[in-house]
């Protein structure tokens, strides 16, 4: 029987990507985000290039229902999940104070809330069938804290030390949790904002097609956690022996916003 893989944030960048990456080893799928047309462009794509079946589930995950509705959704289409990957999720640039309450919120019901209630709605069958993973996008901000990025970075805190207890707790069950750490990769989340052209870009930014293989290898070798690239894992090293701060002064200087700020989406 075919697996089926759960794909949040499926319309661009990691999420694309992950989608290829599992119907390539002939996973159905579940396609999941705001954007139906994409998806839906997306699902034609995959199931005529690999014989798999692509369902589309528009859903907005910000919204404080998302996840619920997302689940019910599942269950009214006799939908099994084995591979969950919690790859949407946004950030916002800027002062805290300057940035919008409702949307600082969102970034948390997205990045967080809407993760974990994901993951506790379908863990439960992966433990009954003794098979499945779980890939939850982090990353690297997560390691430190992030001036002018203050909940993104937090929220990746969360994710980062969320998986990896997740994971240890899954220990024996046949079920893992994997936690992908990237740093600066080439997706909309910077280029809708004009951020690849920040300093943190200018340092060099991962292909998403990279960053997407290696963490779904990492993933069905159900491995704690990845960092991904040299120059990430000296810096999240450096991070742990450096005075803490020096790790705000350096994240502050990459991540300092023009003086127009605006959301990236993710």
């Amino acid at each position: 029987m075919a697996r089926t893989a759960l794909i949040t944030g499926a319309s661009a960048g990691l999420g694309t990507e992950f989608a290829r990456l599992c119907a390539h080893d002939k996973c159905d799928l579940v396609l999941v985000a705001r954007r139906r047309d994409r998806l839906e462009t997306l699902a034609a794509e995959l199931e005529t290039a690999h014989g798999v079946k692509a369902h589309v589930i528009a859903a907005d995950l910000g919204s404080a229902g998302g996840a619920s509705g997302l689940v019910s959704e599942l269950r009214t289409r006799g939908i099994s999940i084995d591979i969950l990957v919690n790859n949407a999720g946004f950030g916002t640039c800027g002062r805290f104070v300057e940035l919008d309450a409702a949307r600082e919120m969102e970034e948390l019901q997205l990045n967080i809330v809407s993760l974990v209630s994901l993951t506790h709605a379908l863990l439960p069958q992966m433990i009954a069938r003794k098979q499945g993973w779980i890939l939850n996008i982090g990353s690297t901000a997560g390691f430190q804290p992030g001036p002018y990025m203050a909940v993104y970075y937090a929220s990746k805190a969360f994710v980062n030390s969320f998986t990896e207890a997740l994971s240890f707790e899954l220990r024996g069950t046949g079920v893992t949790a994997t936690v992908s750490c990237p740093g600066a990769t080439k997706t909309e989340f910077a280029s809708v904002a004009g951020t690849d052209s920040s300093r943190l870009f200018r340092m060099g930014a991962s292909s998403a097609a990279d960053v997407a293989r290696e963490a779904y290898a990492a993933m069905l070798a159900g491995k704690p956690m990845i960092v991904h690239g040299l120059k990430n894992k000296l810096g999240v090293q450096l991070q742990r022996i450096s005075p803490r701060a020096v790790v705000r002064m350096l994240a502050a200087s990459l991540n300092r916003p023009p003086p127009s700020s605006k959301a990236l989406p993710g």
